[in-house]
């Protein structure tokens, strides 16, 4: 069955599954290579929106050996396109925008793994995943190439189009949550201080953001451009994309070091540059309307073992005797400390002092013997896609399947409390706020 919805722009036509009604590919803007994105030219009739648009070119993530691989998928330049999921393009309901995590290089919202029918199935909610610019085509800073930060103005124009359509599709524009994970969340948090997009979401979901990386540093910007332009040999403008994605390896693999440890993306949002402020005006600016915001932010138990349980350096660290385990747990842990952990509860505290509602948590739940044990996207499995779709999961390898049902029912719970009013109680759940009297952080165990 088909059901139809009309934008500011057109008539689109979705397809009930599952009880729901998705709508696919729906382009919420569009642009020339390292152009700001522009509202969709209008059209006649109905536009067909029951298959995946294409997604950001890219190449296979570095964290495939933890998360599994995604389906295959259309890449292409013309990706700025959406996945709406909603129970129904009648009512009003609250909605929840989804930003993908992989280091601003991969990802895709419209990956099955991302799919919002259990949220919205379970918590009577509109679920949007967003799709933007990726790697250099999204956040290469070069002067007279690009300003940079357009994958950022991509997600702003996202958040445009969803205010200005949602309640076509039975959403309600002034009940707005915006969440991401990793790189997603990372964007949520830059997305905090921008004046014009702090105006198009009421709440704010953010997992594992990677804060102890800063904002973004133009220094490093610039010498991740001139690796980029100088690998890559050719007019950035006019090369093939995959000139653009060899050369995009080639920056990722010099900026990683010699032993290929570093975590910091060579392409990510730049402070001071385009749409996102400086870092003193992103913190004025996020305080400032703190008062106005609630916020559920946290990480997992071991973050940093994505990525040094399949590194040779630490996986050659753990075969030395007696003390190697230990040393490659001491690093592992201190990395996720440095990078994920010690950063997020630095924001809960400033946002919290300013007058927001702040919960923190810890996911620590893991299969028994997992190599990997609570590490970078563990918790995804229990909010998005499906069991079908998380089926091939290195990191949830050997999982008992009641344990995590169980444990993905209850944390679904409180994400869409959250969504629905503002505070994640779940199913009666005591998670107290965190505040700076009293930082609680709440633990998700199985």
């Amino acid at each position: 069955m088909t059901v139809t919805a009309k934008t500011t722009a057109g008539e689109l036509r979705g397809r009930a599954e599952h009880d729901l009604v998705v709508f696919r590919g729906v382009r919420y803007a569009e642009s020339a290579r390292f152009e700001r994105p522009q509202p969709v030219e209008p059209w006649t009739g109905v536009r067909d929106a029951t298959a995946d648009g294409p997604i950001a070119p890219q190449l296979p993530s570095r964290l495939e050996a933890v998360m599994g691989a995604p389906e295959e998928s259309v890449h292409g330049e013309d990706c700025l396109n959406l996945t709406i999921t909603t129970p129904g393009v009648d009512g009003t309901r609250p909605v929840l925008v989804w930003f993908h995590g992989g280091a601003f290089v991969t990802g895709a919202g419209s990956w099955d793994w991302y799919g919002g029918h259990r949220l919205a199935n379970q918590g009577d909610i509109v679920v949007v995943s967003v799709n933007y610019r990726l790697g250099a085509l999204g956040y290469l800073r070069a002067p007279g190439v690009s300003e940079g930060n357009l994958g950022l103005r991509d997600q702003i124009a996202a958040l445009r189009w969803v205010k200005d359509n949602i309640a076509a599709f039975g959403g309600d524009p002034s009940a707005v949550t915006v969440a991401g994970q990793s790189a997603g969340a990372h964007s949520v948090a830059c997305l905090l201080g921008v004046p014009e997009a702090r105006r198009l979401f009421r709440r704010a979901i953010l997992q594992s953001v990677p804060l102890g990386l800063g904002l973004g540093d133009g220094r490093k910007a610039k010498r991740s451009a001139e690796r980029f332009l100088a690998f890559l040999g050719d007019d950035p403008r006019t090369a093939a994309v995959p000139e653009i994605l060899d050369a995009q390896r080639r920056v990722a693999v010099a900026s990683g070091g010699r032993l290929g440890l570093a975590i910091a993306p060579p392409f990510m949002p730049v402070s001071g540059t385009g749409v996102l402020p400086a870092w003193k005006d992103w913190q004025r600016t996020a305080l400032a309307a703190a008062d106005d915001l609630d916020v559920v932010i946290g990480t997992t138990a071991k973050e940093a073992a994505a990525f040094h349980t399949t590194n040779p350096v630490f996986r050659g660290v753990r075969r030395v005797p007696f003390l190697g385990p230990a040393l490659a747990d001491a690093a592992t842990r201190a990395a996720g400390v440095m990078v994920f952990e010690r950063a997020s509860r630095a924001l809960a505290f400033d946002l919290s002092r300013a007058g927001a509602r702040v919960w923190a948590y810890r996911f620590g739940y893991a299969p028994e013997g997992s190599p990997f044990g609570a590490c970078h996207c563990i918790e995804l499995p229990f909010l998005f896609g499906d069991e079908r779709s998380w089926a091939q999961a290195p990191m949830l390898a050997g999982a008992d399947e009641a344990r995590t049902r169980d444990l993905g029912v209850r944390l679904r719970a409180s994400w869409l409390d959250f969504v629905h009013s503002g505070q994640p109680d779940g199913e009666n759940l005591a998670w107290p706020r965190f505040t700076a009297d009293t930082p609680i952080v709440h633990h998700w165990q199985a």
